[in-house]
């Protein structure tokens, strides 16, 4: 066992942990942001004081055990502070990005009978008022240094003023174990009214012990944070990297390339549009070398996937011919030596300058949040940038499931977590379903929620009397337990000819095409399947000039009205997506006839936080954008 682990194994609640760390690595940065003006470095043993004086301050204001306070707030260590300082004073954190909905909020905090407000900032609790008024919210504190006047009895004090309370009176401890309540996540989801899933500090140290038999970070190791750091995902990699001794460096989407050369990060945890933008920068790069040096890398790139895939085989590395057979995998391992030479020029001429351009030090990228298509996995193990892949939902705290360096099987999310249990059952009659079924996938285990806050139906039918959590999710498991995802059960398009689709995997496959950006496949209760496009401008452009055509783009959150009267609409625009959906579809392993897209559509808006197209992790929303283009799908199916 690790020392580390041994040290969180007999902890009793999460803020436990910085009394160690502030012991082992006091002198360590914990969190850096080099965006704040002034710019923030905090060592273990300054975070481990302000986590203490905050919880004071909280306790000065009256706040008692196991009372909710909302934290509406997004990256910084203030965050961080505030969220640890809520779990010290004994209270219980709701945590929400402080730009959501104005009417998510309120719910949030009506739902979860919050008496405390911590936000952002004066812009967000003005956006809150005059409805606090009508909430049972006694205290209010910026995370700004902002002055405010109260309006009411409200009482506000901003960041500077909490922590000045804090410091006039020792922090009491507040006597916690592993079965209390610590957060309450209010799941952002595609669907519905969101629900707060009530998780333990048992749930979240859960986290913090088991990841580590997926990542081995050293003290002092740099990890790039660009994810909300109140989403279940992000929060508890930073609780496990921070356990570690790692510095976490903030970033933002504007600055993460430039952050990733400038600070070298060893660790980063993101979603699969982060590491498929990255690619695209990339692949423009080398779309604007001279073509000789183009046709260079083509070559190389060519040869590579030739070698990494019989690599693969050889090693029992391959989804696809996981079964392979002794000969299969000798002469696979013969066509990997005899391609390793090509490969390893391509590393020296090549590969390497683009790990140089990440900063040169990846020891691990770590996804998560969303299948990450085959095309990207094969870059990337190309390009040797150590990526794995994770699995879980924010009811599961939320890993269950991740892949390691040595047991890397592309196109699985991995083995479970050490004392998680995986399940296939049939969806309609819950039979356990054989090895290599496909069936819904149950899971059962120490990081399992509690339940949803306040409801009880919806925790009966999301937990059943054993204890196993209904993901959603379908798939199936390998001979050596690694779970395969194949969708969501409640995204599967229905034809009308009663055959199941599930879009993902195609989505997946379609993505592989350089001219597409974004893809949500459409077709409920149709004849054939359709597809809203998000094209690549770049890339469009740069292949009329091949073809020396002059056409007429409009800019990217153009109009449809636009669209239609661009040459986007032109007959050799759509023939060139055609022949992209249909060669893409085609390859793609499992292929039927029923995948294929019959119809599609090009828009120019993508899908997209701000605009409400995607949660905070970067999902498509698809019953909002179903609903948003509900007259273009039914003209795209003749309706």
């Amino acid at each position: 066992m690790n020392s580390n682990d041994s040290n969180y194994s007999q902890i009793n609640y999460l803020p436990e942990v910085w009394d160690v760390t502030a012991s082992k690595y006091p002198n360590i940065v914990a969190l850096h942001d080099p965006h704040s003006k002034p710019e923030v470095k905090i060592t273990f043993a300054q975070l481990r004081s302000k986590i203490q004086q905050f919880a004071s301050g909280l306790q000065a204001l009256g706040i008692q055990s196991t009372q909710k306070v909302a934290l509406f707030a997004d990256n910084s260590y203030r965050w961080f502070v505030a969220d640890q300082g809520i779990m010290t004073a004994g209270a219980v954190d709701v945590v929400r990005s402080s730009g959501a909905d104005k009417q998510e909020l309120l719910y949030i905090l009506q739902d979860s009978d919050s008496t405390g407000l911590v936000v952002e900032n004066l812009q967000t609790l003005e956006k809150l008022r005059p409805e606090l008024d009508d909430l049972p919210i006694q205290f209010v504190i910026l995370l700004s240094d902002e002055i405010t006047t109260p309006e009411s009895s409200l009482k506000i004090l901003n960041f500077e003023q909490i922590m000045l309370l804090g410091s006039d009176r020792p922090c009491q401890k507040i006597a916690q174990n592993r079965q209390n309540l610590a957060t309450l996540l209010y799941t952002s989801g595609t669907t519905g009214q969101p629900k707060g899933a009530m998780l333990s500090h048992g749930n979240l140290l859960h986290q913090v012990t088991e990841l580590l038999s997926r990542l081995c970070p050293d003290a002092g190791d740099i990890a790039l944070s660009i994810l909300p750091s109140w989403h279940a995902y992000e929060r508890s990699c930073e609780y496990f990297l921070l356990a570690r001794g790692c510095t976490l460096i903030y970033t933002n989407i504007r600055s993460f390339k430039k952050d990733l050369k400038q600070f070298q990060p060893h660790y980063m945890v993101g979603v699969p549009r982060l590491w498929e933008s990255l690619y695209e920068g990339i692949q423009k790069q080398f779309g604007e070398q001279p073509e000789g040096r183009q046709k260079l890398i083509q070559f190389f790139f060519k040869n590579s996937e030739k070698y990494i895939t019989a690599k693969r085989i050889a090693e029992r590395m391959s989804l696809n011919t996981i079964e392979a057979s002794g000969l299969e995998r000798f002469l696979a391992r013969v066509k990997a030596i005899f391609l390793f030479p090509v490969h390893y020029l391509g590393d020296r001429l090549v590969y390497a300058k683009i790990r140089e351009g990440v900063g040169g030090r990846i020891k691990t990228l770590v996804s998560g949040g969303g299948s990450l298509a085959m095309v990207f996995e094969n870059f990337y193990e190309t390009v040797n940038i150590p990526l794995i892949i994770g699995y879980g939902l924010t009811e599961t705290s939320p890993v269950t499931n991740a892949r390691t360096l040595e047991h890397n099987l592309r196109g699985s999310s991995g083995k479970p977590l050490a004392g998680t249990e995986i399940k296939i059952v049939d969806p309609e009659s819950r039979q356990p379903m054989l090895v290599g079924q496909k069936g819904l996938v149950l899971i059962r285990g120490a990081q399992v929620m509690q339940g949803y806050y306040k409801k009880p139906e919806a925790t009966a039918k999301a937990i059943d009397p054993d204890g196993w959590f209904d993901s959603g999710d379908l798939g199936w498991v390998t001979p050596d337990n690694d779970l395969v995802l194949t969708g969501r059960a409640k995204d599967t398009i229905v034809l009308t000819n009663g055959e199941n689709i599930e879009p993902q995997p195609i989505e997946d496959a379609c993505l592989r095409s350089i001219y597409i950006d974004q893809i949500m496949l459409v077709g409920q209760d149709c004849k054939c399947l359709g597809a809203l496009i998000v094209p690549n401008l770049d890339n469009l452009k740069q292949w009329t000039q091949q073809q020396q055509l002059v056409l007429y783009f409009p800019e990217l959150g153009a109009s449809l009205a636009e669209v239609e009267k661009s040459d986007l609409s032109g007959k050799a625009i759509q023939d060139l997506f055609r022949q992209e959906l249909n060669r893409e579809v085609k390859n793609r392993a499992g292929y039927r006839a029923d995948d294929r897209i019959g119809t599609f559509k090009l828009i120019l808006e993508p899908f997209a936080i701000d605009n409400g197209m995607m949660t905070q992790t970067m999902k498509i929303k698809r019953p909002v954008v179903t609903e948003f283009y509900r007259r273009t799908i039914e003209k795209m199916f003749g309706s």
